[in-house]
C-alpha cells in the first residue's frame, strides 16, 4: 500500500550529517585497510580484475573508488510486481512496505500458548492470512518446514507461497540450485525471462557471516541474482558484543562495510542490477545470552543503517512488527508497534519479520493480524498534517463562533472520514459497552479475525497449466 503524496512527511533522524560522513569514511577504511575474506573463485576474479589486492588467506582489500562506483551504478528505486502482474511496491526514497519473515522454527498456538515445530502447512497458512491483510505488502515463508527434507525445504516453501498468495515474495534459498528453480517458477508465472526482468516478482535474501567473511554459498546466490537481474538483499547480521563491536557506531560501521563488499561484487558482475542494502543489528544480551530484536541499541543501529541508505540513495532492507516476548502479550504489542513506528518514520523501505516472537524463533499468526492494524495506524500518522485554507478551517471557526458547535457542520461531515482513522481490532468503546460486547482482549479479537480469514478468504488460484509446469520442476529437483 503506497503512501499518498501530500508534500511534507514527518521524519525521524538519529544521525547528523557529520555523523554520516564519519560512518561512511569508517566503512571505507575497514574495506580498504582490513579487507574482507572472500571464499568464492569468481568473486575473487572480479575483484582482482577491478584492482583489489588479495592476500594468501583470501582477504581482499577494496578501494574506496570501487565502493563509490558501485553505489553510483546501483538503482535508486526498485519496482516489485505481484503474481498477477500489478505493481505492488516501489522500493526507494522514504516509501515503507511491510511483510512477514522467513524460516521460523516454531509456530505458536495462541489458545493453548504452546508452540510446535513448523511444517509446510504453516507456510501455506501464513501466506493465505497475509494475502487477506491490506497492510501486509509482501510475504516470506514465515516457517521453515520440518516435515520436508532440508535440501527441498526452501523450494517447497517458495512453491507454497506462490500458490497461497498473489503478493510479492522475498525468499531464502540453500544454494544456487534451488534458487535457480525458484527463478524458473517465477518465469512460468510471468511466461518469459524478459517479462520477469521487466516486472520482478520476487526478491532474494542472502547474507555474509560476520565478522568480515563472505562464504561461497552467499556469494554464489548473489552473483546469480546479479546475472538474472533478480532484486537481491545482501544484509549482514553482526551481533554487537559477539561478532561485531559493542559500540553502536562500531556495530554500524562493520555492518555497512560487510554489506558494501557484497554491493561491489554484485555491481562488478552486472552494473545496474537491483540491490537492497541493510543490516540485521542484533544485540547480545550479556545477562541472558539471547540476541535481542528489540533492545534500544538494536533500534538505534537499525535507524542509523536506514539513514545511511538515504545517504547513498539506495533501497534498504528493514524490520517491523517483531517482539522478544514468547507470546503475543502486552510486551509483544508494545515492541511490535514501536519498531513499526520507527521503521515507517525513518523511511525504511522493505520491512520484514512481522509476526516474529521469541528472538526470531517463534511465529504467531495473531501477531500478524495485530501488526496489520498497527501498520495501518502508523500509515495514518505518516500522512502528516495537510495545511491549506480549507484544512485550517478559519472561515468555519469564524462562522461557528463561541455559541455554536462543529458536530453537524458541513465541514465536519466533509472531512470526518478522511481525517479520522478507525480501528478494526483496537478497542474504542467505553467500559460498559466493552463489557456488554463480551469484554474481549485484543488477542481474542485477533484470533477471531484470524479464524474469519482462514474460513472465508480464498486467494486467486494459479492457472492449472502453470501449476502443472511448476509441479514438474519441483518434482524433478534433486538437491
Amino acid at each position: 500500500m503506497a503512501l499518498e503524496n501530500i508534500g511534507f512527511k514527518p521524519q525521524l533522524s538519529f544521525l547528523s550529517s557529520e555523523d554520516k560522513d564519519q560512518i561512511h569514511q569508517g566503512a571505507l577504511e575497514v574495506l580498504n585497510e582490513t579487507g574482507m575474506q572472500i571464499l568464492h573463485g569468481e568473486a575473487l576474479k572480479l575483484l582482482k580484475k577491478a584492482g583489489c589486492s588479495i592476500s594468501e588467506n583470501q582477504m581482499v582489500r577494496i578501494p574506496a573508488t570501487l565502493v563509490e562506483k558501485a553505489v553510483e551504478s546501483a538503482p535508486e528505486n526498485i519496482e516489485i510486481w505481484n503474481r498477477e502482474g500489478s505493481l505492488a511496491m516501489d522500493l526507494g526514497d522514504r516509501r515503507s512496505y511491510f511483510g512477514t519473515g522467513s524460516d521460523l522454527i516454531y509456530s505458536l498456538d495462541s489458545q493453548k500458548m504452546v508452540r510446535h515445530p513448523c511444517v509446510l502447512k504453516n507456510v501455506k497458512t501464513a501466506a493465505k492470512v497475509s494475502d487477506a491483510l491490506g497492510n501486509i505488502d509482501f510475504i516470506m515463508s514465515f516457517a521453515h518446514p520440518s516435515d520436508i527434507s532440508p535440501g527441498r525445504a526452501y523450494l517447497a516453501s517458495f512453491q507454497a507461497m506462490v500458490e497461497s498468495s498473489i503478493k510479492p515474495i522475498v525468499c531464502t534459498a540453500e544454494c544456487r540450485d534451488d534458487l535457480y528453480e525458484m527463478w524458473n517458477i517465477a518465469k512460468i508465472i510471468r511466461e518469459s525471462e524478459e517479462a520477469l526482468r521487466v516486472k520482478p516478482y520476487f526478491i532474494h535474501y542472502a547474507e555474509p557471516i560476520s565478522p568480515l567473511k563472505h562464504p561461497f554459498s552467499s556469494l554464489d546466490k548473489l552473483l546469480f541474482c546479479a546475472e538474472k537481474a533478480i532484486p537481491v538483499i545482501y544484509s549482514p547480521a553482526p551481533i554487537a558484543g559477539s561478532t561485531a563491536p559493542m559500540t553502536l557506531a562500531g556495530h554500524v560501521v562493520q555492518g555497512l562495510a560487510e554489506c558494501f563488499c557484497g554491493l561491489v561484487i554484485h555491481q562488478l558482475k552486472a552494473k545496474g542490477a537491483p540491490f537492497l542494502m541493510g543490516m540485521g543489528p542484533a544485540v547480545l544480551d550479556m545477562v541472558t545470552g539471547e540476541c535481542s530484536y528489540n533492545a534500544p541499541e538494536y533500534y538505534l543501529a537499525y535507524m542509523a543503517m536506514t539513514e545511511m541508505s538515504h545517504y547513498y540513495h539506495l533501497p534498504n532492507w528493514g524490520y517491523a512488527g517483531t517482539s522478544d516476548s514468547q507470546i503475543p502479550d502486552e510486551q509483544a504489542t508494545f515492541e511490535a508497534g514501536l519498531l513499526t513506528f520507527l521503521a515507517a518514520f525513518a523511511g525504511s523501505n522493505l520491512n520484514h519479520d512481522v509476526g516474529y516472537l521469541d528472538f526470531g524463533r517463534t511465529g504467531s499468526l495473531e501477531m500478524i493480524v495485530i501488526s496489520d492494524e498497527l501498520i495501518d495506524q502508523v500509515r495514518r500518522m505518516q500522512r502528516g498534517i495537510p495545511v491549506t485554507r480549507e484544512e485550517m478551517a478559519i472561515d468555519v471557526i469564524r462562522e461557528t463562533g463561541p455559541k455554536g458547535h462543529f458536530l453537524t457542520h458541513e465541514h465536519t461531515l466533509k472531512h470526518v472520514r478522511k481525517t479520522q482513522w478507525r480501528p478494526a481490532l483496537l478497542n474504542r468503546m467505553g467500559f460498559e459497552d466493552w463489557e456488554k460486547s463480551g469484554g474481549s482482549s485484543l488477542l481474542t479479537r485477533a484470533h477471531q479475525r484470524l479464524l474469519e480469514i482462514l474460513k472465508n478468504h480464498q486467494p486467486p488460484l494459479v492457472g492449472e497449466k502453470k501449476q502443472q509446469e511448476i509441479q514438474k520442476r519441483v518434482d524433478r529437483f534433486k538437491p
